[in-house]
């Protein structure tokens, strides 16, 4: 019995095999009765036997199963954790920012004013001071004096963030302002397209430089520097120009002129006494008449080639008559 059941537990297959029959009568020597009692004690043992082995296996491959499958979600809470841990601990990344280049205008500032003052001279020593104290200059400065009216004519070169607070000061000075004009011109775009043309220019400088380095005839040699001598120039001219829009941003311009108005009186013009007109006159006269007389005479060349023409003609004339 205890043989059966160990083979039973060791290879449950084996219970699916037919089994042999046992003479239980020649080995243990009792009765049939006896016998065939304990044959279905042996049965009901077998099948008691294969019934619990095929219950345990479907336990054993439940347990299996169940136990792959908690591994399986372990191992995904184990991925899981540090990608929802890393998600909680950094903050959501924030928006891309646009960064703009930010680009500063360059403005160019002009100005026309005219002030009519009372004091010409205190007015003009005020405006002297003011140009200083802004720290300005006068590019240029006129003074006209005529019959009704005396002025200064003044150019004056302003830094440009000072160019409102002079006109303001001029303004409030005194004096009664004739016309003012204020341009402002945008040359921003100028201004880059220049600078990009250096740029690209320097950069051909310095590939024309690389090649020269590198050119072995005579001929590539004369033909890079010529390439060479004219970028250099461009190059110049356009360094030119950005300085002086850099001098007309830097610097704003202000024509300005301060007037004093004078008492107009009218003098009628001196002439002298009619005596003397008609001896000017007969001297004119004269002086007419000999001029015309030399003109004459200095044409001379002329009076023959026309006396050569005058002959020529009348002969030819005088000739066709005779053949008529």
């Amino acid at each position: 019995m205890s043989s059966l059941i160990l083979i039973a537990i060791e290879n449950p297959r084996n219970l699916a095999r037919p089994i042999c029959p046992i003479n239980v009568h020649e080995i243990y020597g009792i009765s049939k009765e006896k016998a065939s009692n304990k044959k279905i004690l042996i049965m009901k043992h077998t099948i008691f036997i294969l019934f619990i082995a095929l219950l345990l296996g479907s336990c054993h491959q439940s347990q299996s199963d169940k136990a792959a499958f908690i591994a399986d979600d372990l191992m995904m809470e184990e991925e899981m954790i540090p990608i929802t841990r890393q998600e909680l601990s950094s903050p959501p990344p924030l928006p891309p920012r646009e960064t703009k280049e930010v680009i500063k205008k360059k403005i160019i500032k002009d100005g026309r004013i005219g002030i009519e003052v009372h004091d010409l001279e205190r007015t003009k020593k005020q405006i002297d001071s003011l140009v200083v104290k802004h720290g300005g200059y006068y590019a240029n400065e006129r003074l006209n004096n005529s019959d009704w009216q005396m002025s200064y004519n003044l150019k004056i070169r302003i830094p440009s963030n000072k160019f409102e607070k002079l006109i303001g000061e001029i303004e409030t000075g005194g004096g009664e302002i004739k016309y003012k004009e204020i341009d402002a011109r945008d040359v921003t775009d100028q201004f880059i397209d220049l600078e990009i043309r250096l740029a690209n220019k320097k950069n051909y400088l310095e590939k024309y430089n690389d090649l020269l380095k590198q050119a072995k005839s005579v001929k590539d040699i004369l033909e890079i520097e010529e390439k060479i001598r004219g970028i250099e120039e461009e190059i110049e001219s356009t360094t030119g120009r950005l300085k002086y829009l850099s001098d007309l941003v830097d610097f704003s311009t202000l024509d300005l002129e301060i007037s004093k108005p004078k008492d107009y009186k009218y003098q009628p013009e001196k002439r002298d006494k009619f005596t003397k007109r008609l001896k000017h006159a007969l001297s004119k006269g004269w002086f007419g008449f000999m001029d015309f007389i030399v003109f004459v005479i200095k044409i001379w060349p002329f009076w023959i080639i026309i006396g050569i023409i005058v002959y020529a003609w009348k002969k030819y004339r005088k000739r066709k008559k005779n053949k008529k």
